[in-house]
């Protein structure tokens, strides 16, 4: 595969997961990843800042792109369906993606440092939401305890939604992972 060739950051993306998963995170160079994707060290440094990024470069985007729709709610909404907008949004990213994330979330689990990265990334994007709401005129503590639940389903629908025996549509697991939410704040 020449340099010349479109969808660098792309094709460093996909080379740094095969790699990953095949020799782990921490035994896996820039310089392999480079080398795999046919491009340089210098083109890797172009569109990521380090090894690890690669694994996270989609956060802003998924971060404004829940903020945007618990922004876009309609009015009336109340602050959970604000937040099911949000993760319905959110899902859209993933159309198509589950073996993507299957690996990337296999080699986040066996590394801590990684793990760690993926509960700061998790927390920024709950701070994200809350202040979102809090725009909608959500007061305290309902506007922090409805994103930190938000994402608390984000992150236990999305790791049902990669785990190997599903199948279903990553929207059709939040939102099943919501009901269940909904669900025990309400039954007696």
């Amino acid at each position: 595969m020449g340099r010349w060739e479109p969808n660098a950051r792309g094709r460093l993306a996909n080379a740094a997961l095969e790699l990953y998963s095949e020799h782990g995170f921490e035994q896996t160079t820039v310089m392999e990843i480079a080398k795999r994707a046919g491009l340089t060290e210098r083109t890797f440094f172009r569109h990521y800042a380090d090894k690890r990024e690669v694994l996270f470069a989609g956060a802003p985007a998924m971060r404004e792109l829940f903020v945007a729709a618990v922004t876009d709610a309609p009015p009336s909404a109340p602050p959970v369906d604000a937040l099911a907008a949000g993760l319905d949004a959110v899902c859209e990213m993933f159309v198509g993606r589950r073996e993507y994330a299957r690996k990337r979330q296999a080699v986040i689990m066996a590394n801590a440092e990684l793990h760690e990265r993926e509960l700061v990334k998790l927390a920024t994007l709950s701070a994200a939401v809350a202040e979102a709401l809090r725009r909608r005129g959500v007061t305290e503590p309902a506007a922090s305890l409805t994103a930190e639940a938000g994402i608390a389903v984000f992150k236990i629908g999305f790791e049902r939604w990669v785990a190997e025996a599903e199948e279903r549509e990553m929207t059709q697991v939040m939102r099943e992972t919501l009901d269940q939410l909904k669900n025990l704040t309400t039954s007696d």
